[in-house]
């Protein structure tokens, strides 16, 4: 007979440290003299679902977790398949008595968890779910609320100001060889390559972020160590255009689960702490709460991810337009600032987060009218740190559809780069096309004489494109549009409400 097993199901916790859902499965093991196997899913289409560089950075994840669980006398176990599909059949095989998973709002991995509870259920298998993705419990935080979404920031830091919030979790023992497997070695449960899902490696840049919970504390660490520069950080006085990041880069690893990101609160708390330090909204420990803050609100709100059916989103009739949206995707708009934002993300997988504002003000309400859900998708498809909740919430956000609602304020595409790069070389080192042209028309090229567009070797329209709207006109057009989208909007939500007759 097989010998039973306790299985820990790793999703968005690919690390070791502070993984309390981990060490439930570790300790079970230990007490029932169980085989510990701790499992990853893989569909095998997941190629045709996430893009090069951040599924680049996941088998990066996987590797450092293998070698990680290697070192406490186990391995990571890599299940190729549907989940709903390949689970049930490998817990039979396996004998599974427990299964320990961490809770997430996701609505992919919510799913999920309602088929494999049942089979769990109906088969005997004792099933833990801990919350460690998040720092606070966000359902937790609605009922707080009466069971309502907090609909701004500061009502949010209201409903946690006294919230505490655990300790984390270290793993420093090794696991006893009763309860190591003895398939360890076996090939059969490999971590993939990027080549055996259909990648070419040698078809991406360099990598410029290494997955992986290693990393991640390296990290964490290297910046924890400038006390002064994380208590003085405020997110607006950073730059979106520097050539090298003028923040963490941190958000990859948190959304992957290599960073805890209850000890990313702790260490910020312990730099914090008896210092003169910068506060939210706009403090490091401030863009962490934003994290939370969406999460609250995409566990509280149906179809969050959505604009029709979702509750706290305003309803805007957006122009399905797939000409621009391909544009704008690939960084070719004709307007230069946009376009090396683009082809940042789309080279390397992240962009500042007021690159993200820039681009997702351009494609809604600022300049093309296209929907956020567009927008979003394509994020979707190609930022490292892609997180569910943080993306449709700062979608929703910056296309002025909930949360903030200063429409009439929107991203200038020359006005705002010049801010941070008058020179514009991040222009130069992304839309390569333009790097020869004089400072004064790096940003307007289309108003560049024909003798110095032909003397920097790119022709508006030719070797470059067109400006595919006119910021200046068009955004005062949307604005209108805009303004007549909320009365409607405001129309339509008087005539629900009951009449006090």
């Amino acid at each position: 007979m097989v010998s039973p097993s306790v299985v820990h199901w790793f999703r968005l916790d690919l690390r070791i440290h502070d993984n309390l859902a981990l060490r439930n499965a570790i300790n079970e093991a230990e007490n029932r003299k169980h085989i510990l196997r701790p499992i990853y899913v893989i569909d095998p289409e997941v190629k045709n679902r996430i893009g090069k560089n951040r599924l680049r950075f996941l088998i990066q994840s996987l590797q450092n977790l293998d070698t990680n669980l290697r070192k406490l006398n186990t391995r990571l176990y890599i299940i190729k398949g549907m989940a709903t599909v390949s689970l049930p059949k490998v817990f039979e095989n396996w004998n599974v008595k427990y299964l320990s998973v961490q809770v997430d709002i996701d609505p992919e991995y919510v799913a999920q968890d309602e088929v494999i509870e049942k089979f769990c259920e109906e088969n005997d298998i004792f099933v833990v779910k801990r919350v460690q993705h998040t720092v606070y419990d966000v359902q937790g935080i609605l009922k707080k609320n009466n069971g309502s979404v907090p609909l701004t920031y500061q009502k949010f830091l209201s409903l946690v100001r006294d919230q505490q919030v655990r300790e984390c979790i270290e793993l420093n023992k090794k696991l006893s060889d009763c309860c190591k497997p003895e398939d360890i070695e076996s090939n059969d449960y490999d971590i993939p390559s990027l080549e055996e899902l259909g990648i070419e490696e040698s078809c991406l840049i360099e990598c410029k972020y290494q997955g992986g919970e290693t990393e991640a504390l390296n990290r964490l660490n290297m910046y924890m160590a400038k006390k002064q520069w994380v208590c003085a950080f405020e997110k607006p006085n950073t730059s979106p255009n520097s050539l090298e990041p003028s923040t963490t880069v941190l958000s990859p690893y948190i959304s992957h689960g290599c960073l805890s990101a209850k000890l990313f609160y702790h260490k910020l708390k312990q730099v914090e702490c008896g210092n003169r330090h910068s506060e939210p909204p706009v403090s490091l420990m401030g863009q962490l709460m934003w994290r939370e803050f969406y999460y609250t609100a995409g566990a509280g709100t149906k179809n969050f991810d959505k604009m029709v059916g979702n509750s706290v989103c305003t309803q805007i009739p957006w122009k399905k337009n797939d000409a621009y949206l391909q544009a704008w995707a690939e960084g070719k708009t004709g307007y230069p600032f946009v376009d090396a934002i683009m082809r940042q993300l789309r080279q390397e997988g992240w962009i500042h987060h007021l690159a993200r504002h820039m681009v997702a003000c351009f494609l809604t309400r600022g300049d093309l009218w296209v929907s956020w859900e567009d927008g979003a998708k394509v994020f979707e498809d190609l930022l490292l740190d892609y997180d569910w909740s943080l993306n449709a919430g700062n979608w929703m956000w910056l296309s002025a559809s909930a949360f903030f609602y200063k429409y009439f304020r929107v991203y200038s595409p020359v006005a705002f780069g010049k801010k941070t790069d008058k020179e514009g070389m991040y222009i130069r080192k992304y839309v390569s096309e333009l790097k020869k042209y004089p400072t004064e028309f790096i940003y307007e090229p289309w108003k560049a004489p024909k003798s110095v567009q032909t003397a920097a070797g790119c022709t508006i329209g030719v070797d470059y494109p067109k400006r595919i709207v006119d910021h200046d006109k068009i955004h005062k057009e949307n604005m209108q549009k805009m303004s007549a989208a909320y009365k409607l909007n405001k129309e339509k939500k008087s005539l629900k409400r009951p009449r006090s007759d």
